[in-house]
């Protein structure tokens, strides 16, 4: 995006010196004809038709000075716009950066807390585990516990009778 916005600012900026040359070229015909108006203006020995000629060529002179004016007031709107569209492609080049770095922080706030979960699964898989482990534990130590009292039992039940017999 950014080589893009930099290719775009270049070509508006050689369009825009283009545009003043073509401008500064007018202006220049403009001055030309202005002194030729002036030179034939200058010249009262001339005929009827010369006159004629030369009020021809002052009407078709300020013809072209008002189009060449129109197209220089065009062109300065355009050279305009072209400086505010290269305004504005900077700005957006500075926020599509500034957007970037805040997407690069959270992605790595993202990756943070996903590791933190991965751990805290971990962690409740080892506890879920070990409880199971327990729980086992507390089983056999119940089994073992009621054949110790059984036997117990029996022994006592044995040592009583073995007690009596005597």
């Amino acid at each position: 995006d950014r080589d893009t916005d930099k290719k775009r600012i270049e070509e508006l900026l050689e369009e825009n010196m283009v545009l003043e040359i073509a401008q500064k070229q007018s202006m220049n015909e403009s001055a030309h004809l202005g002194w030729e108006l002036e030179q034939l203006s200058k010249s009262t020995d001339l005929a009827d038709s010369e006159k004629s000629f030369v009020f021809e060529l002052n009407e078709c002179a300020s013809s072209r000075i008002l189009k060449l004016e129109k197209d220089n007031q065009s062109l300065q709107n355009t050279i305009q716009e072209l400086r505010d569209a290269s305004l504005t492609s900077r700005e957006s080049s500075l926020k599509f950066v500034e957007l970037e770095k805040e997407n690069q922080q959270l992605s790595k706030k993202i990756e943070k807390l996903q590791n933190q979960i991965e751990k805290e699964k971990q962690s409740n898989q080892d506890l879920e585990t070990l409880s199971e482990e327990l729980l086992k534990d507390k089983e056999q130590l119940q089994v073992v516990m009621e054949t110790q009292k059984a036997d117990k039992d029996r022994q006592i039940k044995d040592l009583k009778q073995e007690n009596d017999h005597l």
